[in-house]
C-alpha cells in the first residue's frame, strides 16, 4: 500500500511479540483448548522474517515460503489430530486482535498510517487464513481418499483355499472403483500363487445390475487372460432371475448358487477329490 509497508509492520510485531504472543494464546484458549505457545511463538517469528524480506502483496513469493511449509504441516497435524477447518483457520484469524492491538499503540498518534497498517495486516492474514484453510481441506482430502482406498482392499481379501484354487468373496456394492481393486488383487493373487482356478463369490453382493454383471465378466475375462479359470459363486434365486431379466449373457462362465459347489467343480478341474471317511466307533480299530 502507498504510504506503508510490511516491513514497518514487521518492526511492529517484532517490538511487541511478547504483548502479542500473550494476548494471541487467550484468543486461542476461547476456542482452542490444545493449542500450544510454541506453534505461535514460532509462526510470528516466520512472519516477520517474511514480511521484513518482502514488501509485495503476495504470500505466495519464495521469500514465504517458510511461512506457507510452516501453515501446511500445521494443517495437516491438525487434521490428524482431529481439528475442524474453522479451529485450524481460528490459528490464523485470532491474531488480528492482538495485532490491531500493537498496531494501535505503536502506530495510532498517526490516524492515517494506522489505518494503513490495520488495512495491511488485516488482508496479509485474511491471505494465509484462506491458503490454512484450503491445506487442511486437501489435507483432509488426501487422507479420506487414501482410507477409501485402504478399505477397498480390506474389503476385497484373496483366500487361497487349496493349492491352485483362489477365491474372493465380494461383500457391498460393486461399484467401478471397487472393480479395479478386485481385479488387481485378483490378478496379483493368481500371479503370486499360480493358481489354475478362480471362484468369485457374490453372496454378499446386495443386488446384481448390469453394470456389476459387466463388472464381474471383465474380472473373469481379466484372470482368463492370466491362465485361470473363473467360478462364480452364490448365485441366489433372485439374482438369478435379475440376470435372465437383464438378458446379461453368463453363459460362458461357470455358476454356482454357493461357494461350497464352487469349491467341489475347482477341486476337480484342478485334478483333486474330497472323499468322506467313515466315522470310527469308540475304542475302534
Amino acid at each position: 500500500m502507498a504510504g506503508f509497508s510490511r516491513s514497518k509492520l514487521a518492526e511492529v510485531i517484532s517490538s511487541r511479540q511478547n504483548e502479542i504472543l500473550k494476548q494471541w494464546l487467550n484468543e486461542q484458549a476461547g476456542v482452542d483448548k490444545r493449542g500450544s505457545a510454541a506453534q505461535s511463538r514460532e509462526f510470528l517469528k516466520l512472519l516477520v522474517n517474511a514480511m521484513s524480506s518482502d514488501s509485495s502483496d503476495d504470500v505466495e513469493s519464495t521469500n514465504w515460503t517458510p511461512v506457507r511449509d510452516y501453515l501446511t504441516d500445521l494443517s495437516a497435524t491438525r487434521v490428524r489430530d482431529g481439528y475442524t477447518s474453522s479451529e485450524t483457520a481460528f490459528f490464523i484469524f485470532s491474531l488480528k486482535a492482538p495485532l490491531f492491538s500493537a498496531v494501535r499503540d505503536a502506530l495510532g498518534k498517526d490516524p492515517q498510517e494506522f489505518a494503513e497498517a490495520v488495512v495491511e495486516a488485516s488482508r496479509l492474514l485474511d491471505k494465509l487464513g484462506i491458503f490454512t484453510t484450503e491445506a487442511f481441506q486437501k489435507t483432509r482430502e488426501e487422507i479420506i481418499a487414501r482410507q477409501q482406498q485402504e478399505l477397498l482392499e480390506l474389503s476385497t481379501p484373496v483366500v487361497r483355499l487349496w493349492e491352485n484354487i483362489l477365491a474372493l468373496p465380494l461383500i457391498g456394492t460393486l461399484d467401478s472403483a471397487r472393480t479395479q481393486v478386485v481385479m488387481q488383487n485378483l490378478l496379483d493373487a493368481i500371479v503370486q500363487t499360480r493358481s489354475d482356478v478362480a471362484i468369485i463369490d457374490i453372496t454378499g453382493v446386495p443386488m446384481v445390475d448390469t453394470l456389476v454383471a459387466q463388472h464381474l465378466l471383465k474380472t473373469v475375462a481379466a484372470a482368463r487372460l492370466m491362465g485361470a479359470d473363473c467360478l462364480i459363486s452364490g448365485i441366489r434365486p433372485q439374482i438369478a432371475q435379475t440376470i435372465i431379466h437383464l438378458g446379461v449373457d453368463l453363459s460362458a462362465v461357470t455358476t454356482k448358487a454357493t461357494l461350497a459347489d464352487a469349491f467341489t467343480i475347482a477341486l476337480k478341474r484342478t485334478g483333486y477329490s474330497l472323499v468322506k471317511q467313515e466315522a470310527k466307533a469308540p475304542g475302534g480299530r
